[in-house]
């Protein structure tokens, strides 16, 4: 006798926003050098209907949370994990700006290990084309 496979909690998690109707979830990666960009893009896909999750710290400017290398180095790594939730949660991938650095390389190859289509506002600077 065969019993039927448990959902994963990805497919959950797909369930769930279907079941809830919500929009669209697209969330914007690249260097935080293109914060205007990534607002910009922000207010283009929210004004299409989508909710948009993006970078929410820009560790290039100054600020007391990051001042302390030791503590900046712990923060990068909470936000990293925190923008990779933030992946996960998506439905899709925007890639603002016209370079590709290490960090956003790897979102790149986890958003697509996780089968999620990526945009790119560049799309010459795709690591796969």
């Amino acid at each position: 006798m065969s019993y039927p496979s448990q959902p994963t909690p990805e497919q959950e998690l797909s369930e769930a926003k279907r079941r809830l109707s919500l929009p669209h979830i697209v969330v914007i990666c690249g260097s935080t050098r293109f914060m205007a960009e990534m607002n910009e893009a922000d207010l283009r896909e929210t004004a299409a209907g989508r909710i948009v999750v993006k970078p929410g710290c820009d560790m290039k400017s100054p600020h007391a949370l990051w001042s302390d290398p030791v503590e900046a180095e712990a923060v990068k790594a909470r936000l990293d994990e925190l923008h990779r939730a933030k992946i996960r949660l998506a439905d899709e991938v925007l890639v603002v700006g016209d370079y590709i650095g290490d960090s956003t390389r790897a979102e790149i190859t986890y958003a697509r290990s996780l089968g999620r289509p990526v945009r790119f506002t560049h799309p010459e600077v795709d690591p796969a084309a």
